[in-house]
């Protein structure tokens, strides 16, 4: 989708092109920022459905383009071609920029949204401070979903941090202190809090055994912990049916499977054991209620991304693995 470009794009830090009456439009002046980043722990591709919901909406501007060819590595992710009949067409690149937006009652906000990049992050980040500062953003935030041994019947879990208290306490009460692969979206969080900005950020906990898949409940709970935070109103009405429409995909599976039916009854007995009497907290904490040391955490989502790797490479090689919206027999 080609989104609006306003007057001619400069080359104010090198890395992105920015159409400078956006970035000096003093509406855009101190509004939320919100981020989204495609290629980690996208289980359930639930930033995929947000950003992709969000640009859906057809208010967007674009105040930034990043140079994606010093940023993505094209072999490790290559973007789509069609290729029709007999020649090639509708070619579709990756495109990670800044664009202004308005919700549902009209209040403008700001969406940093395309492919992690792959290469300098560092350089990356700076550009995204500084556009920051520019705008005077007055809040970050940012989500991203991860694969954890809970069950879909129950209200998926979030894990927040931040250095924003008012944002953070009460939602994740337990802190733990756990080594796990970095993102962009940690990186940003850090050189953010450094340059003494508002930055929060949001981590959906997936059903393990629907990460691969399209799940819309994920990109839901996403959606409205990052309207909460930001007092804006998302698109997420559309998404509420797809949702029910899987939910009704998956009971059909798991009536239809014993080993399916015995993996979720597992999951909710143990989650309904440690839901019962505790205070809300973080799920990256085991079953058992015991922290997990770095290692196993860490080679559980390297895990889950090495799976994603597996999954592109087989469909470089023509069979479809995107979307499905339940578990497989």
């Amino acid at each position: 989708m080609d989104h609006a470009r306003s007057g001619p794009l400069q080359e104010p830090a090198g890395l992105y092109a920015a159409a400078q009456e956006l970035l000096g439009d003093p509406d855009l002046r101190g509004l939320p920022m919100l981020m989204g980043f495609t290629g980690f722990a996208d289980a359930g591709h639930a930033v995929e459905q947000i950003t992709g919901e969000l640009l859906g909406e057809g208010t967007a501007r674009t105040v930034a383009e990043f140079d994606v060819d010093t940023l993505i590595d094209y072999r490790a992710r290559r973007p789509r071609i069609t290729f029709v009949e007999d020649h090639l067409e509708g070619y579709t690149p990756h495109r990670l920029a800044l664009y202004a937006l308005v919700d549902g009652l009209g209040q403008p906000y700001l969406l940093l949204a395309g492919p992690e990049p792959d290469f300098q992050w560092e350089r990356f980040s700076r550009a995204v401070v500084e556009l920051v500062e520019k705008l005077d953003v007055r809040l970050v935030l940012w989500t991203h979903s991860i694969p954890m041994p809970v069950p879909h019947t129950r209200p998926l879990g979030v894990t927040v941090h931040g250095n924003r208290p008012d944002l953070v306490d009460g939602i994740s009460r337990w802190k733990p202190i756990v080594s796990v692969p970095a993102a962009i979206g940690h990186l940003l969080e850090l050189r953010l809090t450094e340059a003494g900005r508002g930055v929060v950020g949001f981590v959906v906990h997936t059903p393990h055994y629907l990460a691969e898949a399209e799940y819309p409940a994920s990109a839901v709970t996403g959606l409205e912990h990052l309207g909460a935070a930001a007092s804006l109103m998302l698109p997420t009405d559309r998404l509420r049916e797809a949702s029910r429409e899987v939910e009704g995909q998956i009971a059909d599976q798991v009536a239809g499977s014993d080993d399916v039916r015995e993996l979720v009854e597992g999951l909710e007995e143990r989650f309904d054991e440690r839901s019962a009497d505790a205070p809300r907290r973080s799920l990256l904490a085991a079953m058992s209620g015991e922290l997990p040391d770095a290692e196993v955490l860490g080679a559980a989502v390297e895990a889950y991304l090495a799976s994603q790797e597996e999954t592109k490479d087989t469909g470089a090689n023509g069979d479809d693995t995107q979307g499905g919206g339940a578990p497989a027999d």
